[in-house]
Formats: C-alpha cells, structure tokens, sequence
C-alpha cells in the first residue's frame, strides 16, 4: 500500500481496478495546517489525463506495471498491428481509438514499449525523441515573421507539425513525442 506521503511524480496507483502514473503531484495547505495533494494522472490504459485532489487519509494500492519492447508493423483501417521483439509471432493489436495522437507518429519497424497490465498489454509508449522525414513543406519566405518565424509542415507518417522556416522537404528532423514539437534538425534532405 502507498500512503498519501508517499505520492509524487512516477508512482503508478490503482483506482477503480484502472492503473495511474503521477504526472505531477503539489502540496497546498488550507486553513488550519491542513493540506492536500492536487495531482495530475494518466491513465495508464486509455491515456487520459485526469486532475485528483487527495487528502492525508487516503491509501493507494501499487499498480503492478512492466514494460516490453514491441516492434510497430502495421496499421489497416483504424487498428494498430505489433509484435514484442523478442519474439514477432507474438503480435497484438490496438484501436487507433486508445492510442489516439501516438498514432500518427508511428512508422513500420518503429521500436515502441509496451505498457503491461494484468499479463495484457493495455497501451504503448513511444520513445520521448524521435526521428522522422519531413514529406513536404512550404517555402520559408525569408523575414515572415507574422507566423513566429514558423510553418506547417507534413511528416512521412502525415501528422502536421510546426517547424522553423529552413526546415525543407525531404528533411529529417528529432520531434519530441510528448508534446509533438520539433526539437532540431538531424539531416538535411
């Protein structure tokens, strides 16, 4: 059991059978020395971002989470193939639905890590930084600083991100994968 005094970001809590991994966790105290936790919380299975104000008389039960290196395939309509690496024959699928924004970031024989809950893998996580070609993008129109000195630009996997105006197609470029944002440019094309 984890007590309240015990919570802080990284620890992963069961609430309602779901499993939640603190993604951030603050002190605040009210009148009379009293205080709770206001907590930021994902859900480990459907990725949904959750605030929770906890008091000192709350106990949490440990989430018993592992992690598996998985290997992305493919994707057919709006499902998501993939195999563990260590072994292709053993593959699963998720709905585009519960992977949401991962989705369109994935490439095939992109390495990604399985989030395993209850011996069933319930969700996957992409490295925090990765690598991706720019398919196509306007020309940057030198002193155009109407836009912040940025543009639209599409990537091979056709997710439409921001990026500085020297980035050209054909480009590849490092984007962080938790805030979709461009981090530098790695080749030029």
């Amino acid at each position: 059991m984890i007590p309240y005094s015990k919570i802080e970001k990284g620890i992963r809590i069961l609430i309602d059978k779901n499993p939640y991994e603190i993604v951030e966790a603050s002190s605040m105290f009210k009148g009379r020395g009293h205080s709770v936790l206001q907590a930021k919380m994902k859900n480990l299975i459907t990725g949904e971002i959750l605030s929770k104000t906890f008091h000192p008389s709350d106990i949490f039960e440990e989430a018993e989470i592992s992690r598996i290196n998985c290997k992305f395939l493919y994707s057919h309509r709006d499902k998501y193939f993939f195999s563990e690496s260590s072994d292709s024959k053993k593959r699963f699928e998720m709905d585009e639905s519960k992977i949401k924004e991962i989705a369109k970031l994935l490439k095939p024989n992109m390495e990604v890590e399985g989030v395993v809950f209850n011996d069933k893998i319930v969700n996957i996580n992409l490295p925090i930084k990765i690598k991706i070609k720019v398919q196509s993008a306007p020309p940057g129109i030198r002193g155009d600083r109407a836009q912040g000195g940025t543009k639209a630009v599409v990537l091979e996997t056709g997710k439409e991100i921001n990026v500085p105006l020297f980035i050209e197609e054909g480009d590849i470029i490092e984007i962080n994968t938790e805030t979709k944002e461009y981090v530098r440019r790695v080749e030029k094309g």
